[in-house]
């Protein structure tokens, strides 16, 4: 049948993530950082992710498609596994303080991850752990280099982590300014590497606050490649 549906220019996609829980039918996901229609069935074609979109990469098109089916749309919302990469997925965990109290004494150290995903290609912008969190933007190599990552810079926070110099670096400005801008956030700290290309990662972190409007604490650490803090400021 042909009916309206949404269509996605993924030229100007750049994976914010901001109409994904948008969509009540949980029609979108991000895919290899970019909005994907998961199925026609589950896009009931009435453009309620239109306005969340920054880029104006969504859009509504008339073409055949299946028809909408609500029962199908919504147990994919309630099985909640999202089509493609399950790294996808928002996730929370329990606290550090929780897994560490309930840990045996001869157990392994727990992890202090609070959330996931952890790339910043795949964090969702309005998923719900952004609220008042405390925001960690990490090198990639920052949690190898730096022994005490889990016990000094990830506990307690939600994180992030980017490459400026190996990722695919479109939209990474965009969607860090969308974190701040649309969740209440309390602090954001940023670790980056000694290495000269470290710094690109500042800078759109720096970019991305002034972008968002808001005055939130920030705070910057420079580690060695032999593990050490060189710098706090």
């Amino acid at each position: 049948m042909k009916r309206k549906i949404i269509t996605i220019d993924e030229e100007k996609c750049d994976g914010c993530g901001l109409c994904v829980p948008a969509c009540a039918e949980g029609a979108l996901q991000i895919v290899n950082g970019k909005a994907k229609l998961v199925k026609d069935s589950y896009c009931d074609g009435l453009g309620n992710c239109l306005g969340d979109c920054p880029r104006g990469a969504i859009s509504m098109e008339e073409r055949e498609a299946d028809p909408f089916d609500e029962k199908a749309a919504m147990a994919h919302v309630e099985a909640g596994s999202p089509a493609g990469c399950p790294g996808v997925a928002s996730m929370s965990f329990s606290a550090p303080e929780a897994v560490e109290k309930n840990r045996p004494a001869e157990g392994p150290f727990p992890s202090m991850l609070e959330q996931w995903p952890v790339q910043l290609h795949l964090v969702n912008p309005g998923a719900p752990y952004w609220h008042k969190a405390d925001i960690l933007i990490a090198a990639s190599c920052v949690p190898v280099s730096f022994g005490d990552f889990q016990k000094k810079l990830l506990r307690g926070r939600k994180v992030v982590i980017a490459c400026p110099k190996l990722d695919r670096t479109e939209g990474y400005v965009e969607k860090l300014t969308a974190i701040l801008k649309y969740n209440e956030i309390s602090s954001v700290t940023v670790a980056h590497m000694e290495v000269p290309c470290c710094s690109g990662l500042v800078a759109m972190a720096e970019k991305a606050l002034a972008d968002s409007g808001k005055v939130i604490p920030y705070r910057r650490i420079k580690i060695g490649i032999q593990g050490n803090i060189l710098e706090e400021k």
